[in-house]
């Protein structure tokens, strides 16, 4: 990177407009990247120089980056793009020479490109494309193999482009998550069956001014039981609470008695917000609403917050609750033990769903997951549309014991 004096005047040149593409390219991944951070930018890396490589990325990180989850994507999208220009093929030619990466942010030693970013820099119109659709559309033709639908179904929230994520929620919001209906103690008319309703035979025995007195019938009446889900939306879960915000969002708009809760360091309620139809103003008030976004999780303080002040009010009637985390706590479940107890009592069915659980080798060993794993009726995996879609027949079925569920979760492991 060639030495630059440092001025207060935003670069000119080439410098300026390539600056400007990698926003555009940030924009695109999915980074809130608006005309005022690209000035911004500008004036940052004017008033830093270009002296030194390292100075130039963090610059440019302090920017463009705001949530911790945003990190790897710039990571990634920084050094593809400022090593090799020629990704984007409107990038013609670039002030920056081949420089090696900082130290621990060399591209490979990536696990995995993000899906997004790939999508982003992949040309458009390439023959790399071309040649792939032929070679799928081939593969349709003669194999009959799965459709895209089908294989959208399996494919991990976090590894999905930035299509595909929108093919989801569009999924998710066509998505009905049907529940038992349980027995009440309240009854209604029917024409038949083994309660006779005295009082309406009474009623109709008057009607008919003694002579007849027909026998009227009832039955219990059944409805479903309240749900409620818990949402950890911490930093090692806000890529899937993202997306599972969309899935309680059409849950709370498909039935009644709907409550939801997401936590972090804090407790919040935003059963008011998801009720509003729109799933894109729904989500921007959560937003607005939620201060703990991709924090440190305190799981055993949050459910204590529960317990004592929402647990009366949302758990009555045997409420279904959907606990939603990966069980990893900061506070090294300091009184979770305790909480989750209670919790378990208080309601008719307690279902941990854990995207960790799509690893074949996962094992609760955490301190967090030690703690809870003991008091939940039901242990499943939440990491795709498929498993969604496993949690509706879960749902629909008569509550199991916590034996039986941590049974069948075992035979899985086995």
């Amino acid at each position: 990177m060639a030495p630059s004096t440092q001025s207060e005047t935003p670069p000119d040149g080439r410098l300026a407009e390539n600056i400007l593409y990698f926003a555009r390219t940030l924009r695109a991944a999915g980074l809130p990247v608006g005309p005022g951070k690209v000035l911004d930018a500008l004036q940052a890396t004017a008033t830093v120089g270009l002296s030194r490589r390292e100075d130039f990325y963090w610059t440019l990180h302090a920017i463009f980056v705001n949530r911790r989850d945003q990190q790897e994507l710039f990571d990634q999208a920084f050094h593809m793009f400022w090593r090799n220009p020629k990704i984007l093929e409107r990038v013609m030619s670039l002030l920056l020479p081949d420089i090696t990466p900082l130290a621990g942010h060399h591209p490979d030693n990536a696990e995995e490109l993000s899906r997004r970013l790939t999508d982003v820099l992949r040309p458009k119109g390439s023959e790399d494309d071309a040649l792939r659709e032929e070679q799928e559309q081939t593969e349709i033709d003669a194999v009959m193999t799965f459709s895209s639908k089908e294989i959208l179904q399996e494919i991990d929230f976090e590894k999905m482009s930035g299509a595909e994520l929108a093919e989801a929620k569009r999924a998710i919001q066509a998505m009905r998550l049907p529940i038992m209906e349980v027995p009440t103690r309240r009854f209604r008319p029917a024409q038949q069956g083994q309660r006779a309703d005295l009082r309406a035979t009474m009623r109709a025995g008057l009607r008919s001014g003694g002579d007849t007195i027909p026998l009227r019938w009832k039955r219990q009446r059944r409805r479903h039981p309240p749900l409620v889900v818990l949402c950890d939306i911490s930093g090692s879960m806000s890529r899937y609470s993202r997306m599972l915000l969309h899935f309680m969002h059409a849950v709370t708009n498909d039935r009644d008695r709907v409550h939801s809760f997401v936590f972090g360091t804090r407790l919040t309620n935003i059963t008011r917000h998801l009720r509003h139809k729109d799933v894109d103003v729904a989500v921007e008030k959560v937003s607005d609403t939620v201060v703990d976004w991709s924090g440190g999780t305190r799981i055993g303080a949050c459910l204590h917050d529960f317990n004592r002040v929402w647990a009366r009010r949302v758990l009555g009637q045997g409420a279904v609750l959907l606990l939603i985390s990966d069980g990893l706590d900061r506070d090294n479940a300091e009184g979770l033990a305790g909480e989750i107890e209670r919790l378990h009592k208080s309601c008719r069915r307690l279902i941990w769903l854990n995207p960790l659980l799509r690893y074949d080798a996962y094992e609760p060993k955490s301190m967090g997951a030690k703690a809870m794993i003991g008091h939940v009726d039901d242990f499943r995996t939440i990491h795709n549309l498929e498993s969604l879609s496993e949690l509706s027949t879960v749902l629909s079925r008569p509550a199991m014991r916590r034996e039986e569920g941590l049974t069948s979760w075992q035979s899985k492991k086995r």
